[in-house]
């Protein structure tokens, strides 16, 4: 029963980002701590191969309408991906395996990064409901200027943290910077993101998989084939349904699973 509840919540993986370009990396983390019982550390290099191949299949039907810039997604993909290599291989191996006991309480790594993707979760549901996408802006002359280049290197070094910390691919952060700053078009924004997301997933997962020999290959199989079937349902709701719309309401239920991990990270011991 519960795994057919996983391949059921997995399928919303891939739905959330053929819709809104973004949240499908919010919902895989917890789907495969909570109901596959995947031991955090674990789930997050899971979560990279998962939302990877769901980014990548999402990204090809992008670029065949030809919705994806890829300008804009060389100068953002190249910090993000150097930033999640170096998070994943040397960030990572020096987090302690516990920052504090208390009365019997361990504040483990387990914990503390459940704690930390609780945050993101926070911030990502309060950008969902604050508002709808960015407005279009028109085009920028100042694309090529000092402080362009380093905005977007920042905010492609943030999303490569995030991704190799807690496996989030940070559509939520990418997809503003590519409308704000790149002065993308909204399909364009969510085509673009889509494959940087893919980008960094790959990288982070093919650059540390080989660290673990216990890699359940049928799980990622199967829940990675429902994601992909979820993003070809939402790619052709997305035709019907305007994303933005889904958007402040997909945002209140990130923000009650932010509470529940919150909650769960103290009184559930994690697997």
């Amino acid at each position: 029963m519960a795994f057919v509840l996983g391949i059921i919540a997995a399928l919303f993986i891939g739905l959330t980002l053929g819709l809104i370009g973004s949240g499908g990396s919010i919902l895989t983390l917890p789907i495969l701590v909570y109901i596959f019982h995947v031991p955090t550390e674990l789930a997050i290099l899971y979560s990279l191969f998962i939302v990877g191949v769901s980014s990548a299949v999402g990204a090809g039907k992008a670029a065949y309408h030809r919705n994806i810039d890829y300008r804009a997604a060389f100068l953002f993909g190249i910090p993000s991906i150097i930033s999640i290599y170096l998070t994943r291989n040397y960030i990572m191996p020096l987090l302690p395996d516990e920052l504090f006991s208390l009365d019997g309480f361990s504040f483990s790594k387990d914990i503390y990064l459940l704690v930390l993707f609780s945050i993101v979760m926070f911030i990502a549901a309060y950008k969902m409901i604050k508002s709808d996408y960015p407005k279009e802006i028109s085009k920028s002359k100042n694309s090529n200027s000092i402080s362009f280049v380093v905005k977007l290197i920042l905010q492609g070094l943030l999303v490569g943290l995030l991704a190799g910390l807690i496996g989030a691919g940070g559509g939520f952060v990418i997809i503003p910077v590519l409308i704000n700053l790149m002065r993308l078009p909204i399909q364009k924004a969510v085509g673009t993101s889509l494959l940087i997301i893919a980008l960094n997933a790959s990288v982070g997962f093919l650059g540390t998989f080989q660290q673990h020999d216990q890699i359940d290959w049928s799980l990622l199989l199967y829940v990675s084939i429902a994601s992909v079937v979820g993003i070809f349902i939402g790619l052709l709701l997305g035709t019907k349904i305007k994303g933005s719309k889904l958007k402040k309401y997909f945002g209140y239920f990130v923000l009650l699973m932010a509470i529940y991990i919150v909650l769960a990270a103290f009184l559930i011991k994690p697997h």
